[in-house]
């Protein structure tokens, strides 16, 4: 619930800057010299960058999590099974274990949304947040993609 929280508020943070750097923008090209207008072209241009980062970013969180409920409700997710140590950091062996097991159950269902979701979650934890979230893309790819059964 906190990232959750946390994440909204970010949102309407960056939201707030780009309704204000776009004004600054448009007063930028109101002026009309050719200088700040090309100023305020540019200027405009960072927010629809932000936006559509934005836009993308929670598309992406949302369709996890949706996946996450899913498994959830199957009784599914992926288990809490990482050594930490006395500050609650994840030992690099255990989450090495995690992962071996993962990708190896990933490599023998490689169709399966189940285990590249199982997979995105042991990469997060090894700390590769690139991989990570290429394989979260991909469960959310095939799970999107898979027939839907009838009523």
């Amino acid at each position: 619930m906190r990232a959750k929280i946390t994440y909204l508020i970010t949102a309407a943070v960056l939201a707030f800057y780009f309704v204000l750097v776009g004004s600054r923008g448009l007063l930028l090209i109101k002026h009309g010299t050719l200088l700040t207008v090309t100023f305020g072209v540019a200027v405009l241009i960072l927010p629809v960058i932000g936006v559509w980062f934005l836009w993308k970013n929670t598309r992406f969180v949302t369709k996890a999590n949706r996946l996450a409920a899913e498994l959830e409700a199957e009784g599914a997710l992926p288990v809490d099974e990482l050594v930490r140590d006395e500050y609650g950091r994840v030992l690099r062996e255990s989450a090495d274990e995690v992962f071996a097991r993962r990708r190896a159950e990933t490599e023998a269902t490689p169709q399966d949304w189940r285990s590249w979701f199982r997979l995105a979650v042991a990469y997060h934890d090894a700390r590769d947040t690139p991989r990570a979230r290429k394989a979260m893309q991909h469960a959310i790819a095939l799970h999107d993609s898979r027939p839907v059964p009838a009523p």
